[in-house]
């Protein structure tokens, strides 16, 4: 959805308030693609903050479906992010300002755009469905949080392994 903030910019002391519908079902992003299980609407106030200054404000949820990162498991992952984003006329203007202003076409702002990286950067770094879960079996693949599997999880000190190939050369075949 874009919004026009040409006359948010050129009206000192105007304040705008839009409520917004995040149409995406699911969020895709340098992680993965995760479904969206539910989602608050947008409120976003638009507020002129002096000669060609507008601070775009706004809070939302959402509960995003992501994977544990030891298990596998779905997890239900809640996530709360506020938007506070003063855009100014120089920004607005400037093809140089891209890489900063991504959501920015001119005096367009994309907030699909915007929405989608306030949620990147507010993505956790872990996903956990537990605080001691155990993981999966690194040689079958058995769920350790259901119960034990019988591979061999023996790992040998690395420091010893000179002495290993020692024994192992001496050895007759």
């Amino acid at each position: 959805m874009l919004l026009n903030l040409t006359d948010i910019v050129t009206s000192e002391g105007k304040t705008e308030e839009k409520k917004i519908s995040y149409e995406k079902d699911v969020f895709g992003g340098i992680h993965g693609n995760f479904p969206i299980k539910e989602k608050s609407q947008i409120v976003l106030k638009l507020q002129n903050e002096g000669k060609g200054k507008v601070l775009v404000e706004g809070s939302f949820d959402l509960t995003l479906e992501m994977n544990c990162n030891r298990c596998l498991k779905e997890v239900a992952v809640p996530i709360h992010v506020s938007i506070s984003e003063l855009i100014t006329e120089e920004n607005m203007g400037s093809p140089t300002s891209a890489d900063e202003f991504p959501f920015l076409n001119g005096y367009q702002l994309d907030v699909d755009e915007m929405i989608g990286n306030e949620i990147l950067i507010n993505l956790p770094m872990k996903v956990l469905c537990d605080e001691n879960c155990k993981g999966i079996c690194k040689k079958c693949g058995t769920d350790l949080n259901l119960g034990e599997c019988d591979c061999d999880t023996f790992v040998p000190d690395p420091r010893m392994a000179v002495l290993k190939d020692i024994f192992n050369a001496n050895k007759e075949v």
